[in-house]
C-alpha cells in the first residue's frame, strides 16, 4: 500500500506516523515532535522541523504490517507548504485523512480535501485525539459529511471519551479492542462490554445503510432485511472505498497509543493495492492520447521522479515506479529531455536513513542518486515514449526583497538555484529595475522558513524586506522648449540650441513604445550627423524621471529646429542640450507618478463575505464584482500592489485560513496628490543625504 498522511495543522500527523512505525518494528523508542529528550520525531528529520514543532518537508519511508509493505508519506498542515502535499498525492494510491476530534474540519483539511479529489484518491479518515476535553467524533462525521461532501460512516466507536478513553469496538467485526502494554503495543480483542452494546449495534446498523446507499450486494442485503457477516460486509466496505463512493472513519489518540493498530489493519483491509488503482500516461508518439498502465512488473519501465533534495551524497529524486522494474546498473530514459543515464544507486527510504536495494518493482516508491532532473519528469527504458501526466503548481502569492548580509558569497546563489529546482512553488527573479533580487513564495512562513536555511545550511545570512514597487512618471500637457547649451572655457568650447515641443502620448505606437522620439526638422540649421546625438539625450532622461528618478513613458520628443556652431557643435554638445531642453520641459509639464495596480481576485467560504470586501476596502481597493457560488464567494477588485504586501496573512487570519487569492498586473495608474508629494519629499531627501 502507498499512504499519505494529510491534514491541518497539528492535528497529529507526525505523531500517528511515529506510532506506526514503532508498532510495525520499523523504530525502537517513541519520540515525541515536541518532546524533552530534544530527539523530535523521526519523520521530522530537519532540524528547523524538530525546533518548530512542525513538518515542513514531505518525507518518506517504508514498512511492513501484516505481511504487506507499507509506504508511507508524511506530509506538512501548513498552507504554505502545499506543494509537499500535493506532490506526495500524485504519487499514491490512497490516504489517510487526520482529523482532530475538537478541531474538526478546518482549513487546511478542506485544500487537502480539494488536493485528494483532483487525482481522486480514495481515503480512510482518522480521528484523533479522542482523549482531548471536548472529544466528539460524531459531530465530526457530521462535518465530514456537510463540510468536505463525503459519504462516510464510523466502523468504529470509542469506548469512553477524553480521559476515559479505554479503546475502540470494531463495528464489522463487533469486537472490542483494548490496549495493554506500557506503550500500548499489546492489542486483547475481547466481547463488547455490556454498556457499549446498544450503541455498537446501533452504528452498526448505520453503518450497513451508508454501505448498502452504494453498494448493490449490500443493497440487495438490506432490502431483504438480512444481516450481513462480517466477511461480506468488510468486502462491500473495501470496493466502495476504492470505488470512491464512501469512506470510512476510524478512531483514537496516537499520542496515548490508542487505536493505531486497528487503523494499520484498516489500511490493509479497505485501501487499494498498487495494481488495483487505474494509472494512466499520455503516449507522445499517439498525439498525447491516455494509456492506462498495467501494474504488472514485467512490463516495459514508467516513472515519475516526484521530489527532488539535496543531501551529503548529492541530489536524491524519489522516484514512483508505475509499471516494469528498475534496477541498480540499468539505463533509462528521461522523456523531457531524452537523456540517457545510468541508476547508480537504489535506495529505500527511512525519513533522512536509507538501505540500499538492487531492484524496485512497480508500484513501489524509491530513491535514486546522482541523477540530474527536474521535478515531475517520467523516467522509461527507452522502449515506449509514454508521460506521466504532470501535477499541479499554484502559483506563488508573496514576493521578499532579499539580500545576503555583508558581502555577496557563492552560496548564496546556490542556495537559491537549489532551493528552486527542489521546490517549484519558490521563484527567483532579479527585478530589472530596482536591480533586487526578489524571492516569491506560498506565504509568509514559507519563505521565512528558506532565509532560516539559508542561514543554517549555507552559513549566508539575509536581510529581507518589502520589495520595491515599480513607480514611473509621466506628463499631462504639451509644453514647447527653446533651449541652448553652451560652454566656453579656453580652446574649443561646447555649443548646440534645440527647439520643439514635448507631449504626452495616449496609446502605443506601432513598436510597442511608449516614449517616442521625432524628428521634424526642415533645412540644415542642425546637421544631420548630430541628430542622433539628441535622440541619445532624450532617452536618457527618460530613463530617470525628474520627479522620483523613475522611468518615463507616454511621452514624445519633438524636435523643430535649432543652431550648430561651425567650431564649437559636437555630439556631446547636442546630447547635453536634448537632455537639460527635455528635464526643463518636463518640470513645467505637469509631471505625474504612477503605480502598478493588480486585478485580485480572492475566493472564500461565502460566509466571511462582509470581511473580504472590508479588507480589500481597507487596502484602498475598487470592488468590480462578487458573486457567490456553492458556499464560495468570489470577489474580483483592483488594488495598488504598494498596499498588497502582508495581504494573504491578513486574508488567511480573516477567514480562519480559508480564503485564497490570486493577483497580476493590469495597468499604471496616477497616485493620489498627497503620496506623489511624499514620494517626492522623500526622493529629495535620499538625494541630499547622497550628496
Amino acid at each position: 500500500r502507498n499512504i499519505g498522511i494529510s491534514a491541518h495543522i497539528d492535528s497529529g500527523k507526525t505523531t500517528l506516523t511515529e506510532r506506526i512505525l514503532y508498532y510495525t518494528g520499523r523504530i525502537e523508542e517513541i519520540h515525541e515532535v515536541r518532546g524533552k529528550d530534544n530527539v523530535g520525531a523521526k519523520m521530522d528529520s530537519m532540524e528547523l522541523e524538530r525546533e518548530k514543532g512542525i513538518t515542513i518537508q514531505s518525507a518518506a519511508t517504508y514498512t511492513k504490517w501484516d505481511g504487506h509493505s507499507i509506504n508511507i508519506i508524511d506530509t506538512p498542515g501548513h498552507v504554505d507548504f502545499t506543494i509537499e502535499v500535493e506532490r506526495a498525492l500524485r504519487v499514491l494510491d490512497s490516504a489517510v485523512l487526520v482529523l482532530c476530534a475538537v478541531g474538526g474540519v478546518q482549513s487546511q483539511t478542506i485544500t487537502v480535501d480539494r488536493q485528494m479529489k483532483r487525482y481522486s484518491i480514495p481515503r480512510i479518515c482518522f480521528i484523533n485525539k479522542m482523549d482531548r476535553a471536548g472529544a466528539n467524533p460524531f459531530r465530526i462525521i457530521d462535518q465530514i459529511r456537510s463540510k468536505l461532501r463525503l459519504h462516510a460512516a464510523a466502523v468504529q466507536i470509542p469506548m469512553g471519551a477524553e480521559d476515559k478513553f479505554e479503546g475502540v469496538v470494531d463495528l464489522v467485526k463487533m469486537k472490542a479492542y483494548f490496549h495493554e502494554g506500557p506503550k500500548g503495543e499489546k492489542v486483547t480483542v475481547k466481547d463488547i462490554p455490556a454498556k457499549f452494546l446498544e450503541a455498537a449495534k446501533a452504528r452498526r446498523a448505520e453503518l450497513f445503510a451508508a454501505v448498502a446507499d452504494v453498494d448493490d450486494e449490500m443493497g440487495d442485503l438490506f432490502l431483504n432485511e438480512e444481516d450481513p457477516s462480517a466477511e461480506q460486509l468488510a468486502a462491500a466496505i473495501r470496493r466502495a472505498t476504492i470505488g470512491l463512493k464512501f469512506v470510512p472513519v476510524f478512531m483514537g489518540s496516537a499520542y496515548h497509543n490508542k487505536g493505531v493498530q486497528p487503523l494499520l489493519d484498516g489500511v490493509v483491509n479497505y485501501l487499494p493495492a498498487p495494481y488495483e488503482v487505474a494509472n494512466f500516461g499520455l503516449d507522445a508518439k499517439r498525439g498525447e492520447e491516455k494509456v492506462q498502465l498495467s501494474s504488472s512488473s514485467t512490463q516495459p519501465l514508467v516513472s515519475l521522479a516526484f521530489k527532488l533534495e539535496e543531501s551529503r551524497f548529492g541530489q536524491l529524486t524519489y522516484i514512483r515506479v508505475y509499471q516494469g522494474t528498475l534496477r541498480k546498473g540499468d539505463w533509462i530514459v528521461n522523456t523531457r529531455t531524452g537523456k540517457r543515464v545510468k541508476v547508480p544507486r537504489l535506495v529505500r527510504m527511512h525519513s533522512n536513513e536509507m538501505e540500499d536495494v538492487d531492484s524496485i518493482a512497480s508500484g513501489e516508491i524509491c530513491a535514486v542518486f546522482g541523477i540530474e532532473c527536474a521535478s515531475g519528469d517520467t523516467f522509461t527504458d527507452g522502449t515506449s515514449s509514454i508521460t506521466m501526466t504532470s501535477m499541479f503548481v499554484p502559483k506563488p502569492v508573496i514576493s521578499l526583497s532579499i539580500e545576503p548580509k555583508g558581502k555577496e558569497n557563492a552560496n548564496f546563489s546556490k542556495a537559491l538555484q537549489r532551493f528552486q529546482r527542489e521546490d517549484p512553488t519558490f521563484k527567483v527573479h532579479v527585478d530589472a529595475e530596482s536591480k533586487q533580487t526578489i524571492i516569491s513564495g506560498m506565504g509568509e512562513l514559507h519563505l521565512e522558513i528558506y532565509v532560516e536555511r539559508m542561514k543554517r545550511e549555507y552559513n549566508t545570512e539575509c536581510v529581507v524586506g518589502r520589495p520595491q514597487v515599480a513607480y514611473r512618471e509621466t506628463i499631462t500637457s504639451k509644453v514647447p522648449f527653446h533651449y541652448t547649451h553652451k560652454k566656453q572655457s579656453g580652446g574649443s568650447g561646447q555649443f548646440g540650441r534645440v527647439i520643439g515641443y514635448v507631449e504626452p502620448v495616449e496609446e502605443v505606437n506601432e513598436e510597442g513604445e511608449t516614449v517616442e522620439f521625432s524628428d521634424q526638422t526642415v533645412g540644415m540649421n542642425i546637421p544631420s550627423q548630430f541628430i542622433p546625438a539628441i535622440e541619445k539625450g532624450f532617452f536618457e532622461g527618460v530613463d530617470k524621471g525628474s520627479l522620483i528618478g523613475a522611468p518615463m513613458t507616454n511621452t514624445r520628443f519633438v524636435l523643430e529646429d535649432g543652431m550648430s556652431h561651425p567650431v564649437d557643435s559636437s555630439e556631446i554638445a547636442f546630447k547635453l542640450a536634448g537632455l537639460y531642453a527635455f528635464r526643463e520641459a518636463c518640470l513645467k509639464a505637469n509631471p505625474q507618478i504612477l503605480e502598478p495596480v493588480m486585478s485580485v481576485d480572492v475566493s472564500a467560504p461565502s460566509e466571511f463575505q462582509g470581511a473580504v470586501i472590508g479588507l480589500l476596502n481597507k487596502r484602498k481597493g475598487t470592488i468590480n464584482d462578487s458573486e457567490v457560488r456553492d458556499e464560495y464567494v468570489n470577489v474580483a477588485a483592483i488594488v495598488p500592489l504598494n498596499e498588497m504586501f502582508g495581504f494573504s496573512t491578513d486574508l488567511r487570519s480573516i477567514t480562519q485560513g480559508k480564503g485564497e487569492f490570486s493577483m497580476e498586473y493590469k495597468e499604471h495608474v496616477p497616485v493620489l496628490p498627497n503620496v506623489q508629494a511624499a514620494l517626492v519629499a522623500e526622493y529629495q531627501k535620499k538625494q541630499a543625504a547622497k550628496r
